[in-house]
């Protein structure tokens, strides 16, 4: 048997020039990396349409993100950075704070618009916060915070990046981090897919910050999964199956849709509409039941989204997919290019339930 993967097995060397700090002149502008089991293949996104069939399905997560980050003031006059996790509901949420002495439980946060807020209990590194005098607390962000920037964009946010860092089908509000692989479409790509006769759907992940927290021990089956809350539409549902019933392929574009979808998949590989958490943790040898195809960014190294896309495609290929990208000048993370995977062990044609990844 082969030795169990460790995280240093998810490493590689990026130089910094090819982290991508803006987003391309237009969303449809960036490269395609085609990956097709040992081919790869140089594209631009633009290509996308031609690589797939009438009949296939293309999965969306519709998250919308929300201006997350916001500065308050201790009543001893210290700064506090506030970079909110998840909304729980109207006037609370869980966040993570930065300064100097962190507030304890009955500690308060003042906030602009005379707002603030009681840490109410704290887990770790987040803090249950509850408003006051903010009214609707995801309005109060949109006046008073500020787009939450990937910790790896080194500039300061500006206003380009509220339009940018958000995909053109956001709807529902909640995410603190964009589900990346979709802010390479817009309204003409959605269209020529349409025309291509790729079907549309649509699932909901808000993806929380703690996406970008490292991976922390070397052997992986220790480290625990934060949890996002997702849900899947009834049309989606079945939207799915008939895809799958008329031999088309299911695309999930991101991980984040990925995750949704395959959390909420029995072992026939039917997906069950409703609400629900996840904590799902995907790393090579998962049994891969709902997608044929993905859509997504280059991930960093050492970070469960890089053991995902290994898990689905296998990590010889992405690997050499990767080394590849970084010998051509892709460019990396959330602005960065996209790559097109098939899921490894598949045949060219629809997945069926029970098939392995």
């Amino acid at each position: 048997m082969p030795a169990p993967l460790k995280l240093s097995d998810f490493d590689y060397a990026l130089p910094d020039e090819l982290i991508a700090q803006a987003p391309p002149r237009s969303r449809s502008a960036s490269r395609l990396l085609d990956v097709g089991g040992e081919s790869l293949h140089d594209r631009r996104f633009a290509d996308l349409p031609s690589l797939l069939r009438p009949g296939d399905l293309a999965v969306f997560n519709d998250t919308r993100v929300i201006h997350a980050r916001a500065i308050g003031r201790k009543p001893s006059g210290g700064r506090v950075e506030m970079l909110v996790e998840r909304l729980v509901d109207d006037d609370a949420a869980w966040a993570q704070l930065r300064a100097s002495h962190l507030p304890k439980p009955g500690g308060r946060v003042d906030f602009a618009g005379d707002a603030h807020a009681i840490v109410e209990t704290r887990e770790d590194r987040f803090f249950l916060l509850r408003f006051h005098g903010a009214g609707r607390l995801v309005d109060w962000l949109e006046r008073h915070g500020e787009v939450p920037l990937p910790p790896y964009i080194t500039r300061p946010g500006n206003a380009d990046d509220a339009m940018r860092y958000q995909t053109v089908y956001a709807r529902a509000p909640g995410a603190v981090a964009a589900p990346t692989a979709g802010l390479h479409f817009d309204e003409a790509m959605l269209a020529a897919l349409a025309t291509r006769g790729v079907g549309s759907a649509y699932v909901t992940l808000h993806v929380g910050a703690g996406t970008f927290q490292p991976v922390t021990t070397e052997e992986l089956s220790q480290h625990r999964m934060h949890s996002e809350r997702y849900a899947i539409p009834e049309a989606t549902a079945q939207a799915i199956a008939t895809t799958r019933a008329r031999g088309g392929r299911v695309l999930a574009v991101g991980t984040t849709t990925l995750r949704a979808l395959e959390s909420a998949a029995d072992d026939a590989g039917a997906v069950r509409p409703g609400d629900a958490e996840t904590v799902l943790f995907i790393t090579p040898g998962f049994r891969f039941r709902v997608a044929d195809l993905l859509l997504t960014n280059f991930h960093l190294p050492r970070s469960t989204l890089l053991m995902l896309v290994s898990a689905f495609a296998g990590l010889d290929t992405i690997r050499a997919a990767y080394a590849h990208a970084i010998a051509e000048r892709y460019r990396f993370f959330s602005y960065g290019d996209a790559m097109l995977l098939r899921r490894t062990g598949a045949s060219d044609g629809p997945a069926h339930g029970g098939a392995t990844g």
